[in-house]
């Protein structure tokens, strides 16, 4: 049996020997280097001159090349995204999915090789009698049989069609890590987002608290005016209700904001609590955002890496189906012992062995395989599909980003100067009121122009960082830790 093992090992380095590490040379050397079916080639893209009017010059720089913790210069929110990108549970699926995708390349290659193994068998038999009428009876014989012995299989790759499932389950590992910078890149932006929009509702929470104090102010000067019979019960219930309404609003921002950091919790993986804050919303200042070039995108966006890593998977898969029509080539090798009692398996049994080529291929299956073909090819051309659509997507995503933070800029200038004028125009009614001109109508009015005004400036400021958010993620920018480089291909 020891001799069984020497031979049956020596026939899979040989079989080992002739697999695809180093392609043969001369006529089998071109046998062995045939893949049936297409060779990738990358759709056309029509690529944009601009973004719109943002051209970008060869050498310019793309706001895409800024590593976000220098994008964002907050502390808090810094701390937040690190946070996530640890613990966050959408993210760690991805890892696991990039690792499964890793171990089906292996799965897909392996068939590249020998397949060795070992097979074993007891069996006890009995020949029986055999009579006839004028035969004298044969004694039966009842016997045991042991056997054991090493297996060596192998096909032979001729048409590519193992090569070609190696080369669709390399796309598809590809694609789930371009799967996983695209989950991080969003994990990254949603949390910005909510971050930004929880500074927002602080903001208006504090406008919300700066009206309440002022109008129960209103209410007191109404009240003792009231009292003394020189004004109305019109004007205090109005005060009152200026009052009641921004408690009430109050109240809903602080309903609000705790939902806003539950969010920020499920994004850290974490459970709900409190979340600390860095730069207040007006101290945030708006990074300048050059775009870069158009053509930037098909390198940086993971999404467009990952519909091209798709679409070179489709197009392996058509191979496969191709090579389903030709016929499989296989050799084979089996060596071991046989005997009656089972140490004879491994010391003075007689030798089993044999050594087989094998061809098998189709005929007639019903149209099967070419249906399969015309599967595979359908496929392949929605994968096409999807990546330009990727793509023109990708563009609409900039393009819209880029208009979002140039009208925003001139929206937030002019709310400015509205508030500013509004201020002024409490100011002026106070004074006014101050020197006896005016009653405290007019001051109560102005005020009641203003801190809506402050709000909806607030929210512009928030849907101004929001938009940068938004820019740095449509133009691809990576979202990878400190010291660690994001690869562009």
């Amino acid at each position: 049996m020891i001799r069984s093992v020497y031979v049956a090992v020596a026939a899979a380095i040989l079989f080992a020997g002739c697999a695809p590490t180093t392609e043969p040379k001369g006529a089998l050397g071109r046998l062995w280097r045939l893949e049936v079916g297409p060779n990738y080639q990358p759709p056309h893209v029509d690529t944009p001159d601009d973004f719109r009017g943002r051209i970008g010059s060869a050498d310019a720089a793309s706001f895409a090349d800024v590593p976000w913790w220098q994008v964002f210069g907050d502390p808090a929110l810094q701390d937040l995204v690190r946070r996530a990108l640890a613990g966050n549970y959408d993210l760690q699926a991805a890892v696991a999915a990039i690792e499964q995708a890793r171990a089906e390349v292996g799965i897909a290659a392996s068939d590249l090789y020998p397949q060795v193994g070992y097979q074993g068998s007891a069996e006890r038999q009995k020949i029986g009698t055999i009579r006839g009428e004028s035969q004298s009876a044969l004694p039966g014989s009842t016997f045991n049989t042991f056997t054991g012995a090493f297996n060596v299989a192998w096909e032979i790759d001729v048409w590519g069609r193992i090569r070609r499932s190696t080369e669709a389950a390399r796309a598809e590992f590809l694609a789930s890590e371009e799967a996983h910078r695209g989950i991080v890149a969003t994990l990254v932006s949603d949390m910005a987002t909510n971050y930004f929009q929880l500074l927002e509702l602080d903001r208006e929470h504090a406008i919300a608290h700066e009206s309440a104090e002022t109008y129960q102010r209103t209410l007191d000067v109404f009240t003792r005016r009231y009292v003394g019979g020189t004004d109305t019960k019109i004007s205090t219930s109005r005060a009152e209700a200026n009052l009641r309404s921004s408690e009430a609003r109050i109240a809903a921002l602080e309903q609000q904001r705790t939902q806003q950091e539950d969010a920020i919790g499920v994004l850290l993986g974490a459970n709900p609590g409190p979340v600390a804050r860095g730069v207040a919303l007006v101290d945030h200042a708006t990074p300048v955002t050059p775009a870069g070039l158009t053509t930037d995108l098909l390198r940086r966006r993971p999404d467009i890496r990952q519909a091209e890593q798709n679409m070179i998977a489709a197009n392996a898969e058509v191979g496969v189906a191709v090579a389903n029509f030709f016929p499989t080539i296989g050799l084979s090798a089996l060596y071991g012992n046989s005997g009656s009692r089972i140490g004879d398996v491994f010391k003075n049994g007689f030798s089993v062995w044999n050594i087989a080529g094998n061809v098998t291929g189709p005929i007639f299956q019903g149209g099967k395989l070419l249906e399969s073909y015309y599967a595979q090819k359908a496929f392949w051309d929605q994968s096409i599909a999807r990546y330009q659509a990727t793509v023109v997507e990708s563009f609409r995503e900039v393009a819209d980003a880029l208009a979002a933070e140039t009208r925003l800029a001139e929206q937030r200038t002019a709310q400015g100067r509205q508030v500013a004028a509004l201020r002024e125009a409490v100011r002026l009614s106070l004074a006014s009121y101050d020197a006896g001109v005016s009653d405290y109508i007019g001051v109560l009015d102005a005020e009641q122009l203003l801190y809506p005004a402050e709000v909806a400036l607030a929210q512009t400021e928030r849907d101004q960082l929001i938009a940068v958010v938004n820019l740095y993620k449509a133009l691809g920018g990576g979202w990878a830790m400190p010291g660690e480089q994001v690869a562009q291909r």
